[in-house]
């Protein structure tokens, strides 16, 4: 928990059109019940960890002349909040809302891409926190997953002294390692996958593992690393790649409500495989991923949860 006075600062960014945080935050939040990313359909809301320092931040969109401009508060406790602060923060938001991606070769191949024309597709502050949640929605429904989250970060996650903070935030590798698995089994989680995020956090926390350092591995090396780790097979080393790295090519070829999307969207055959969805996937190299997140908004646009989109 913070403690000492709350401190605040404001700055904005300026994005490349088209960009629509809504859309964007939903493909980061996956399900109305989210309580780490949460949205009232205007503002983002997130508790993150920066240097050491957990911080809430909240952040709105408001368009200037044509240009997407997003309006960010942070809002932590104790010391002021430098510069070197704030633009630490800044770089992690945005990698989180992919404001950096050039998605002009996408538009121009898919259709679903103008269907939610805008969406940025969005990235886990870090690969550590995209490890566990794939560790937490393996052979779950993501309604599931995204429950067990919510407890685990009520648990163990960081908090701020903000006046409106209502986000835990997610738990640090350090946080983690010094769980008992056995508290971990009574928030829902399996013994083997309590086992599989202690020993993660643990890795992280002295050292032994650097997953950060993934970012600048080519495919095959972080792919490699992933599959080596305690509880990580095929479908979580991709999701990892696509969403922890950023990796917008990589289509996890085992995730089924992907496969679901893909039999209602394109026609995939009901006893589609891995190589089936990766074949179709190569039809929209390199962008198999952002077609990934594209499902995701149309599958939630199904269930009611975004508004009409064009």
């Amino acid at each position: 928990m913070g403690s000492g006075p709350a401190t605040a600062r404001t700055f904005t960014m300026e994005v490349a059109a088209p960009f629509r945080l809504d859309l964007t935050v939903w493909a980061l939040r996956r399900r109305a019940h989210n309580l780490i990313d949460q949205f009232d359909g205007r503002c983002y809301r997130r508790t993150l960890e920066v240097c050491g320092r957990p911080v809430e931040a909240a952040v709105r969109q408001q368009d200037k002349a044509g240009t997407p401009l997003l309006v960010v508060e942070l809002q932590g406790s104790g010391a002021e909040l430098s510069d070197d602060y704030t633009a630490r923060a800044r770089h992690v938001l945005e990698r989180m809302l992919g404001l950096e991606a050039d998605l002009r070769g996408f538009y121009r191949l898919a259709e679903l891409a103008w269907r939610f024309r805008g969406m940025r597709p969005p990235c886990f502050p870090s690969v550590f926190e995209a490890v566990v949640n794939a560790i937490a929605c393996q052979q779950l429904s993501l309604t599931v997953g995204i429950h067990l989250l919510n407890r685990l970060a009520q648990g163990y996650g960081p908090a701020t002294t903000a006046p409106n903070r209502g986000s835990p935030g997610f738990p640090t590798p350090q946080r983690l390692a010094i769980a008992d698995p056995d508290a971990l089994r009574e928030l829902g989680f399996s013994r083997a996958k309590a086992r599989a995020m202690t020993v993660l956090a643990q890795q992280q926390a002295a050292g032994s593992l650097d997953l950060e350092a993934l970012r600048d591995a080519d495919d095959g090396r972080a792919r490699a690393v992933l599959l080596d780790l305690t509880g990580i097979g095929r479908w979580s080393a991709e999701y990892t790649l696509l969403r922890g790295l950023g990796r917008y090519h990589v289509l996890p070829g085992d995730d089924v409500g992907a496969r679901n999307s893909l039999r209602r969207r394109f026609g995939l055959a009901a006893t589609a495989d891995y190589d089936a969805v990766a074949e179709l996937s190569r039809t929209w190299w390199p962008y198999g991923g952002l077609v990934y997140f594209h499902l995701l908004l149309d599958s939630l646009a199904v269930g009611g949860h975004l508004p009409p989109t064009g």
